[in-house]
């Protein structure tokens, strides 16, 4: 030590206040022992001479120094503490805050030098292979902890067992550590040598903050974009196959990549020279991490350029149809250049995607467990147990033989029954002290003697019996069971009301003291209340006063208790019994004479009933191993409710007449050294503690010299039957050994609940050797076997006896699981007793009691061993030598994973070896499994420090990862960090595990910090299935289909058949004459009425009006814009009359109209480059609008987002000329283009189809007989009238059929939702049309309103037909909403279908008035990712509801063909549906005519088959199905299921999944989900949830979504992003947007509240 020859009383006064201050931080735990000496030496070095320093011999170089090291001249400090003129202001501090123990302590219930280096040598492994995980990104608001006091009082506090945890009392965190970029200083004398692992292991962590301050900087700021002599990686995805247009003007989301043709054009040719060969996409991204270092950004500071600005509101905005920068049909040659700085559209600086690749290369790793193909790839996909490894460890022993205890003595005084020894001692000895109880500064606050004792008992006895009902009625009879509800802080009370209910013969269930209706597991206390029959609790006065109560002075109802009736048990409430009264002591027998309460591993609390005799027989036994004396002195640490402070400090204490000093539970906390002065003072020869108690023992010892332990003959450590308590007694003996403690006093010893004490080391004779320890290879325990230690030392467990088996008990180790098989001798098992003094039965259980209490172990034959029961303890160990017990954990702590068991003790015990100073808060951790994919999967919560930064946290996180994964050969599946103090706890502040597994199921954990590793540890998922090459030839398909009995899986509506009136067929030709036509013969019948927002008809167009008003348009194109015959006009209109008279007037003047959507006024960056980019695309000659809109497109906010100077001529038809059209063009041919159809895709893709005459009126001509529409009939449209069948409705349909059409613009709705129904309602609508989204306002809106609705008369048992208009699967759940909903106003269940239109034809299916009502199948979910189709029953598991899409519409034909080999498919066989109709679109509007692609999707034939008709692809997957429901004609109708978009499927193991599939689970997994979205990157799947709750459950999702997606998909989740509601873009036809929000996200524009990067 550096202080010899130093002179201590010399130094300076600074210095000794110092020396002082480092003592304490010492004896706190707020500094290593070698820290503790090296600060020291520092401080001393002035004062003495150092020897000659002997140079290092060669081997122990110091390591290098990392990489990221400061400027020479740098010389920070050691510490990183405050200059030392500080110091004594902070002992001051100190000092004043000594009594509350601040987080951050290591719990030393678990401490173990040898454990804590071996985890460091194994930390030091990894320091070589350093993972870079990327750190999860958090929005900075996402949870802030409050600080600790104000979340609970400072009397809760504690560990993570039982009765807490064992604390170093700190009040301030350790010194922060140097920055990673500086240097480490020499080690001083006496210090720690650098090869040493403690040495390593703090270089590694500084070392290491290159790779994790890398990531952290890529996750908290803008990323750099690559040299420039890099290319762009060469992973991505290939361009779509479809050609690529990049019009000069982008949509403003994508700001990154401004079209500059000539610069990009460079940059390409210079990488191309430059980087000849490229490197891959990894290696340039750990270059990037490898170079660069970047200054930390605040993420609450201002977002990256371009990150789209403010945060998204709540409300989700506008529906907006985004586009890419790419048109479907476009020719390719303008889009080569455009895709320099992207790999697929995504900048390459993005810092999402950087951390991604991070992520990717984590996950490239070599997993360490072999996997083991044990998944058949079947239809029923079963998981099988592993196949068996060769090297797993079997036991080799001989079979165990039951070990025997001493039998059990007789003495000759000993009592009949435990209250006959009560009633001698309190007549006999009346003056002697029973219990000494403490105040809360330890001083003695009363003591109860044996006299006192026993008259109180009587008096509650009596009074129990005679004195509670009216009039003195009996309300207890002997046998019923009362609840005791007393504090720890009141053990003279329980005393007496434990033995007053003994000598009433009724039953005690002790109980905790409930302090709220939300305590851990209060609702469980109920049911072993319930169970046992409690109707009545005893208490105390103060504690009845301290019971939460109602405002009307009542007791709170706990949730889940039966009604209690509450007695007070305070001596002035007691009645004397009169003279002739006297209690009835039977001799003891079978009856329960108490029932002792006990926790399951699921959180079920149950009551162990203890009959008269095994007490009384237990207090024998106890008093034999223990070797009791009358008249002894004893301290009791424990609880005395239960358990050895139940059974050493109340009964056995009584039956020898013992005197009892009880140390509740809150002195400990305030004093800890408290039992060793009652030890010391009282001379008291035996203690009850736990480790907990011996450790903050040793904490406080510094303040007492003077005590001595010289009096105790035994220790009793409760739980040494914790294999991590070793360590503890060991250290206690080494702190008190100076004050006369003994090694042979230590005594720990084992027990249950159910088999009560099992064994105890007995109190050994001065100098006889202490017992062998055992060192144990974890890797042996995890299979069940003995292996002693003697390779690897990282993986060792140091174990201790915990004595022998109790006399005159019989014990045997049987398997933990399965049959009670007898064990073999080097094989862990559960201890099972046969004993007269043990539990006899859980009351009021006998199911559960049968299979532990009633257990005959068999032998390796199956042959029973004997006739007698034994009890199963719960306990699992082996027996030693010398019929040794060794335990090396409990039933309840096992986690079984993938065939081998695991302790959670030990798993804390390893974390907790990680240095948790930084992070964990007092130790807090709990260890528990959840099963999740047919395997138990591990899951660590700790409590972290509320100092503790996100960068410390998360590197404890990936450094305790690294240690299981070394120590114990597991991975984890889930780490997380909840604030200070928030984990459920039980009434000793311990962790209630069973509780915290279920608010993580539930999704009520709110942690602050994450970290899932399902790829790491999920090692069981099906086999990737192998696509077959296709090298079968038609004709065996052929064969095959009809071998399996199959139908070619083929449908088609009724004919068009031929209309009577040929003069009618002609005039419907071109729809502008049939306008004209209807002008001529019915000028005055109304086509249509628009309404507003009140339900009021603004304007009415009859056949007449809308002729005149096209003539004008016509008109003023030919004057205005001097346009020629078939050039395209586009028509920016909102809903309404005006759009569909400029549509005819573009028809009658030869023009061919674009209708586009006008841009949002109020976001018009988002908006208006989709509308210009159209323009563009159609090369429009002009554009008709109102007057409004043309002032919004020459107004200055639009030319912040496209360039106003080159609109084409812009056409007001607000203000028309009066001339007249000098004549009305006709087409010369019915295959001319009649209008074109512009729409985005659902993956951001614009596609232009061009609507020929002849297509328009066969559309029409199909929807009038589908629908049977005539001039008669009045329709209601709530539809977007800008694509598809939606347009057609509001424009064509009543043109060509004379139906009056009600026009609603959907965004009224927004006004007033109940628009809609109520127009349906107030004009007896027979058929209305809407969108998802119509239909979906108004059930969230309007759900809760039906009554209202009725009440103003809404009624809708008019609707015959209510039709959602759209282009995807059938949204079942939203339709059966909506019926049911609204059902109450009259709406049949039969009314709503779907229809179902896509780009190739508008229209295919559409339910009409006639024929069957749409079916519903259910398909399993299995076989649709191999893309087959097996139908199952309702409720089936893994099954998915499909709804039918409407009836196929007159004229068209359909057929399922496989996408890749295009032949026909089988109905069992989920396909591309490819339609033939004589309304199919031309083909895709292109400027240069992109024949290939015409051909592939619009006029494609069959590989065989029928290689004559010509299709048209829809690009969407789907199946029919042969119902048996008969259509009009009579035969068996074929139903076409619409299971999703080819282009959105992922293709992920091998399989085909639906996103809507996995959205679906995702939004179930938990109430905060308000919608989520679902894409890939790089195989990696991604899932975005928006947030509906507070942002405190964000992380709760993490789990849940992972959870959710593995279980149903068998998929791993690779990121989970939490965002705001509303982020999720969703276009006009209410579908989801998912490739926007992919380059969204990988350009880090989401504002993310958290993203979380799962391993």
């Amino acid at each position: 030590m550096a202080d010899r020859g130093v002179d201590m009383s010399a130094l300076p006064k600074e210095v000794r206040d110092h020396l002082a201050e480092l003592d304490l931080e010492l004896s706190e735990g707020d500094i290593t022992q070698k820290g503790y000496e090296k600060k020291r030496t520092k401080l001393l070095a002035p004062f003495f001479i150092p020897p000659p320093a002997e140079p290092p011999p060669q081997n122990h170089l110091p390591p290098p120094a990392p990489a990221s090291s400061s400027t020479p001249g740098h010389a920070p400090s050691s510490s990183g503490h405050a200059p030392p003129s500080s110091s004594s202001s902070r002992y001051r501090e100190r000092r004043s805050r000594r009594p509350h123990r601040s987080g951050g302590t290591r719990d030393e219930r678990y401490r173990s030098d040898i454990h804590t280096e071996a985890v460091q040598a194994a930390l030091a492994k990894h320091k070589e292979e350093k993972m870079a995980l990327p750190m999860p990104t958090k929005r900075r608001s996402t949870y802030v902890p409050s600080p600790v006091e104000t979340r609970t009082p400072p009397d809760s506090s504690s560990g993570s067992d039982d009765d807490g945890s064992l604390r170093r009392r700190s009040s301030a965190g350790p010194p922060p550590a140097p920055p990673s970029g500086l240097l480490l200083p020499p080690a001083p004398p006496g210090a720690a040598s650098p090869q040493s692992p403690d040495c390593w292991i703090n270089r590694s962590v500084q070392g290491s903050s290159t790779s994790s301050s890398a990531s952290s900087t890529l996750s908290h700021g803008e990323g750099r974009p690559l040299p420039q002599g890099l290319p762009p990686p060469a992973q991505a995805p290939p361009p779509q196959a479809q050609p690529q247009y990049k019009p000069q003007y982008q949509p403003q989301y994508l700001p990154q990549y401004q079209y500059q043709p000539q610069y990009q054009h460079q940059t390409n040719s210079h990488t191309q020279t430059t980087a000849p060969h490229p490197p891959s996409q990894a290696g340039v991204v750990a270059d990037m991490l490898a170079q660069t270092r970047l200054g930390l950004q605040e993420n609450n500071g201002p977002p990256p350029e371009g990150s789209g600005g403010a945060p998204p509101t709540l409300t989700r905005g506008p529906r907006v149809d985004l586009t890419k920068a790419v048109v479907r049909g476009m020719s390719r040659v303008q889009s080569r250049s455009s895709m320099m700085e992207t790999a697929d559209g995504v900048p390459v600086n993005s810092r999402v995607s950087t951390k991604i690749q991070q992520l990717l290369n984590t996950l490239k790793r070599p997993k360490r467990p072999e996997l083991s193909e044990f998944f058949t790839d079947d239809s029923e996909e079963i998981v099988e147990v592993p196949l068996p490894d060769p090297n797993t460890p079997k036991p080799e022993g001989r079979q165990i033989i039951p070990v025997k205890g001493e039998p059990l003595g007789v003495v000759s005084n000993w009592p009949p029954a435990l209250q006959a020894a009560l009633a001698r001692w309190g007549s006999t000895q009346a003056k002697s002290p029973a219990l000494t109880a403490l105040d809360i500064t330890g001083k003695p606050l009363y003591t109860l003697t044996y006299g006192k004792l026993w008259s109180r008992s009587v008096k509650l006895a009596y009074t129990l019996l005679n004195k509670l009902g009216p009039k003195n009625e009996q309300i207890l009879k002997p046998g019923d069971r009362v609840a005791l509800v007393y504090p720890n802080s009141d053990p003279g009370m329980f005393w007496v009301a434990f033995y007053g209910c003994l000598l009433a013969e009724v039953i005690p269930v002790p109980i905790e003291v409930p302090l709220s209706r939300k305590d851990a597991g209060s609702s469980q206390v109920g049911f072993l209340l319930g169970s046992c029959g409690v109707g009545l609790a005893l208490t105390s006065e103060i504690c009845l006063k301290g019971l939460p109560k109602t405002p009307t002075g009542e007791i709170l109802s706990f949730k889940g208790w039966p009604r209690l009736k509450w007695v007070v048990t305070d001596s002035k409430y007691l009645t004397k019994p009169s003279k002739d009264w006297t209690p009835h002591v039977p001799t003891a027998n079978t009856e329960p004479a108490y029932i002792e309460y006990k926790a399951s591993k699921e959180g079920t609390v149950m009551g162990v009933a203890v009959s008269k005799v095994a007490m009384l027989t237990h207090c024998q036994a106890l008093t034999q191993a223990c070797n009791y004396c009358e008249g002894e002195t004893m301290v009791n640490v424990l609880d005395f409710k239960k358990d050895i402070g139940l059974w050493h400090g109340v009964l056995t204490a009584v039956m020898n007449r013992i005197h009892t000093i009880s140390v509740p539970y809150a002195v400990m906390k305030a004093c800890p050294l408290s039992w060793v002065q009652r030890v010391h003072v009282n001379k008291a020869r035996v203690a009850l503690v736990k480790c907990r108690d011996l450790h903050w023992a040793m904490m406080a010892h510094r303040d007492q010299k003077d005590t001595s332990l010289a009096s105790l003959r035994m220790l009793i450590v409760a739980d040494g039957a914790n294999p991590w308590s070793v360590s503890s007694c060991d250290a206690f003996l080494n702190v008190f050994q100076p004050n006369g403690l003994k090694a042979e006093v230590i005594c720990p010893c084992a027990t249950s609940p159910e088999a009560m004490t099992v064994a105890i080391r007995r109190p050994g004779v001065p100098g006889t050797p202490l017992p062998a320890r055992a060192i144990l290879s974890m890797g042996g325990l995890s299979h069940g076997v003995i292996r002693v230690n003697t390779e690897d030392k990282n993986s060792a467990l140091t174990v201790q006896d915990v004595g022998h088996v109790m006399p005159g008990a019989l014990m045997c180790i049987v398997k933990a699981d399965g049959p009670p098989l007898l064990c073999k001798t080097d094989e862990i098992g559960e201890i099972v007793i046969n004993s007269r003094a043990g539990g006899t039965m859980y009351y009021g259980l006998p199911g559960v009691t049968k299979n532990t209490f009633e257990v005959i172990p068999v032998n390796s034959s199956g042959a029973p061993i004997g006739e007698i029961p034994f009890v199963r303890s719960g306990l699992l160990g082996f027996v030693g030598p010398g019929s040794l017990i060794f335990v090396v954990g409990k039933n309840e702590g096992l986690l079984n994973v993938s065939g081998r068991r695991h302790n959670a003790d030990d798993l804390v015990a390893t974390a907790l070896a990680v240095e948790p100073v930084k992070t964990v808060y007092r130790g807090r951790i709990s260890v528990f499994s959840v099963t999740v994919f047919y395997d138990e999967r591990i899951v660590i919560v700790a409590e972290q420090r509320p100092d503790a930064s996100e960068e410390d946290s998360f590197q404890w996180m990936s450094r305790v990862l690294q240690a299981i994964d070394s120590i114990h050969q597991v991975g984890l599946y889930c780490l997380a960090l909840v604030p200070a103090n928030t984990l459920p706890k039980t009434p000793l502040g311990g962790i209630h595990v069973s509780d915290a597994k279920q608010f993580f199921l539930e999704g009520n954990l709110h942690p602050c910090n994450i970290l899932m590793c399902p790829h790491t540890c999920v090692t069981n998922l099906p086999k990737p299935r192998q696509k077959q090459p296709v090298g079968v030839g038609p004709a065996s398909i052929m064969v095959g289909n009809l071998v399996a009995g199959k139908r070619i899986a083929q449908a088609s509506g009724r004919d068009l058949g031929m209309i009577e009136d040929q003069d009618l067929i002609r005039k419907h030709l071109y729809l502008s004459e049939a306008l004209q036509w209807r002008a001529q013969t019915d000028p005055d019948h109304v086509l249509y009425v628009l309404l507003n927002a009140k339900g009021v008809a603004v304007c009415t167009a009859t056949c007449l009006q809308l002729h005149k008003r096209a003539e004008k348009i016509a008109a003023a194109l030919m004057e205005k814009g001097s346009i020629n015959t078939g050039d395209n006009v586009v028509l920016l209109y909102p809903p309404g009359i005006d759009l569909i008279a400029s549509f005819y007037g573009c028809l009658y003047a030869g023009c061919v109209p674009v209708n586009v959507r006008p841009p949002h006024p109020q976001n018009l960056g988002a908006t208006l480059p989709t509308v210009r980019m159209i323009i563009d695309v159609s090369k429009a000659a002009c554009i008709l609008t109102t007057q409004n809109l043309t002032r919004i497109l020459r107004s200055k906010e639009a030319s912040a987002s496209v360039n106003i100077k080159t609109w084409p001529t812009i056409i007001d038809t607000d203000d028309l000329p009066r001339r007249r059209l000098p004549q009305i063009y006709k087409p010369p041919t019915a295959e001319m283009i009649a209008y074109l159809d512009f729409s985005v895709s659902t993956t951001g893709m614009l596609t232009g189809v061009k609507i020929s005459h002849v297509a328009v009126s066969a559309l029409c001509r199909s929807i009038k007989l589908q629908c049977e529409l005539y001039s008669s009939r009045q329709i209601a449209i709530c539809l977007d009238p800008y694509c598809g069948l939606g347009f057609v409705l509001w424009c064509l349909a009543s043109v060509y059929s004379g139906h009056q059409s009600i026009l609603i613009p959907p965004f009224e709705l927004e006004t007033c939702l109940s628009l809609w129904l109520s127009t349906l309602s107030q004009y007896r609508i027979r058929d209305t049309f809407c969108s998802y989204s119509v239909m979906e306002l108004c059930t969230k809106g309007l759900g809760t309103q039906t009554e209202l609705l009725k009440a103003r008369g809404v009624n809708l048992s008019c609707v015959r037909s209510c039709v959602v208009v759209a282009e995807e699967r059938p949204r079942l759940v939203l339709t059966h909403s909506f019926s049911k909903l609204f059902k109450d106003l009259g709406l049949s269940p039969r009314a709503v279908s779907t229809a179902f239109g896509s780009r190739v034809n508008l229209a295919v299916c559409m339910q009409g008035t006639t024929g069957p009502d749409p079916s519903t199948v259910y398909v399993d979910l299995k076989s649709l990712r191999h893309d087959r189709v097996r139908l199952v029953e309702r409720g089936a598991p893994q099954s998915l509801p499909l709804m039918e899409s409407g009836k196929i519409l007159p004229g068209v034909r359909v057929i399922i063909v496989n996408p890749e080999t295009r032949g026909p498919l089988g109905d069992s066989h989920l396909g591309e549906i490819w339609i033939n109709s004589p309304h199919n679109a031309s083909g895709y509007f292109t400027i240069y005519g992109e024949e290939s692609l015409q051909a592939d999707h619009f006029n494609t034939k069959l590989s065989f088959g029928d290689p004559t008709t010509l299709w048209a692809r829809t690009g969407y997957l789907g199946f029919v199905k042969r119902t048996e429901l008969l259509d009009a004609a009579g035969d068996r109708h074929d139903a076409l299921f619409v299971v999703g978009s080819l282009d959105e499927t992922l293709e992920l193991r091998g399989l085909r999944y639906h996103p809507t599939d996995m959205e679906t689970s995702v939004s179930r997994a938990h109430r905060s989900i308000a919608e989520s979205a679902v894409f890939t990157w790089t195989n990696l799947l991604v899932v975005v949830a928006e947030l509906g709750g507070s942002e405190q459950d964000a992380l709760d999702l993490v789990p849940l979504i992972t959870n959710v997606v593995l279980e149903e998909h068998h998929l791993i989740v690779g990121v989970v992003v939490i965002v705001d509601p509303g982020v999720i873009p969703i276009n006009s036809r209410g579908e989801k947007q998912r490739m926007h929000l992919r380059d969204s996200f990988l350009a880090d524009q989401l504002d993310p509240i958290y993203v979380a990067y799962n391993m």
